[in-house]
């Protein structure tokens, strides 16, 4: 026994020395459970699974310190005793190939038994709690963890034209009431009451315009109004359309609506809308002019075959969309979407740590430092953090959380990237703003006194 406790001394003061190596910590682990070290052993599992959350030996050493079930009220009767076959008769598995066999049980599917009770997330949940720093601290001072972003699926990749369900709704869009206000006011109400659309003869065609300074969630919020509609998502870019050869991006683009014509209900989202219907007066590219007349002929469809085709698009320069696109019955709605307000602002950098090694995040005073920055902004910092956090693991050896002095410091090097954006809004609102296309862009840089 003085041996053993020899061993585990030496193995503690090695861990210290190296607690990065998990390999270590593992066979520390397994030598404490051996010594009834429960509650230090727990721990340098969480140190583990807090490094590599799927490490299967880290799983099933918690596993094996759950405590046993209770027993059952009454003992169960026993089964009977197996009895061989005789030489050359056939197995009762082989003769019913009905029969489930043992040897090939699914092992996940058999039911708990006393030697191997039914791992209890929850408890062990509540064991590494005590054990790992919260990941991020709330308004009143309290602790909070957040799970581990899920490994993207490689295959769940869609092809250019292919229409995807999105699975978000505007609920998964943090802050941005005004927004979402006029989203529902303007676009939802119509599409979700047949009955009264009906009645004041509502159709189903339509299309909106979002625009603002760039990093500032559009796409996020088109891919919401999908969900909302409970509609097909296809989501459009310049290089999805635009081809050297002529004639070719006129064809891409009827093959655009004609995807979406067969998914209907479908959103077709144009992203960068400027730079594939820009104002054809500027334009000194034929095949160019007549990539804008496909798409206004689309919009329009003389045939009615856009029934529940509902087109999205987003521009930073909505000055520079040719006004065709603009007029009623195509892009005809248009609502400004802002720099992320605090309580979106808080949202985007839980977003953005939940899947890295964080500790003690003060979510509220970061947001409240953060104004006039996008969400692209708040991102840049995230991931400046991160490489602070390593530089200074890898110069000291100590691998370490992120904490909040990382972003912190991180937040002192990043400034906000809307100022050129403002600077061409403001001449837009002052000297362009013909019929009060942008009175809500001009309200806003009044309040900010941008203007």
């Amino acid at each position: 026994m003085d041996d053993q406790h020899a061993v585990i001394a030496s193995l503690r003061n090695a861990v210290a020395a190296l607690p990065e190596d998990l390999a270590l910590r593992m066979h520390l682990a397994s030598l404490l459970l051996g010594a009834g070290h429960r509650d230090e052993a727990v721990a340098h599992l969480g140190a583990v699974l807090q490094a590599d959350p799927g490490n299967g030996q880290a799983l099933g050493l918690l596993v094996s310190v759950q405590p046993a079930p209770p027993p059952p009220a009454a003992a169960a009767t026993p089964a009977p005793e197996a009895t061989p076959a005789p030489e050359g008769s056939i197995p009762a598995a082989a003769a019913n190939p009905a029969a489930p066999d043992p040897a090939k049980a699914d092992p996940a599917a058999a039911p708990a038994s006393p030697e191997h009770p039914e791992f209890n997330w929850a408890e062990a949940e509540a064991e590494l709690r005590d054990v790992l720093p919260p990941m991020f601290v709330t308004r009143d001072g309290g602790a909070e963890q957040t799970q581990a972003a899920r490994p993207r699926d490689a295959t769940a990749e869609t092809a250019a034209f292919d229409a995807e369900d999105t699975g978000l709704r505007l609920a998964d869009v943090a802050g941005l009431g005004d927004v979402k206000a006029r989203l529902e006011a303007a676009f939802l109400a119509p599409m979700r009451n047949p009955e009264l659309r009906k009645l004041y003869g509502k159709s189903l065609r339509g299309g909106l315009l979002l625009y603002g300074p760039p990093g500032c969630g559009k796409t996020f919020i088109a891919r919401a109004v999908a969900g909302e509609l409970g509609a097909r998502f296809m989501a459009i870019s310049f290089a999805d359309v635009v081809d050297m050869y002529i004639g070719s991006s006129e064809r891409n683009i009827k093959e655009i609506f004609d995807t979406a014509r067969q998914n209907a209900p479908c959103v077709v989202f144009l992203d960068e809308i400027d730079a594939i219907g820009q104002k054809r007066s500027q334009l000194r590219s034929t095949p160019m002019r007549s990539t804008v007349n496909q798409l206004l002929l689309e919009l329009d469809d003389v045939t009615g075959a856009n029934e529940g085709v509902f087109v999205l698009a987003a521009t930073n320069h909505p000055w520079d969309v040719d006004s065709a696109l603009r007029r009623p019955g195509r892009l005809d709605r248009t609502i400004l979407v802002l720099p992320p307000d605090e309580q979106a602002r808080e949202a985007v950098f839980r977003y953005h740590l939940r899947s890295r090694p964080v500790a003690g995040i003060q979510l509220a005073s970061l947001a409240a430092r953060t104004d006039g920055f996008s969400a692209a902004d708040i991102a840049h910092i995230c991931e400046s953090a991160a490489e602070l956090a390593l530089l200074d693991s890898a110069r000291t050896g100590q691998v370490r959380m992120i904490g909040q002095d990382d972003l912190l410091a991180a937040l002192s090097q990043v400034r906000p990237s809307l100022g050129p954006w403002f600077d061409s809004a403001r001449n837009v609102a002052l000297f362009a703003n013909e019929g009060g296309s942008y009175d809500d862009l001009a309200a806003y840089l009044r309040q900010r006194k941008l203007l």
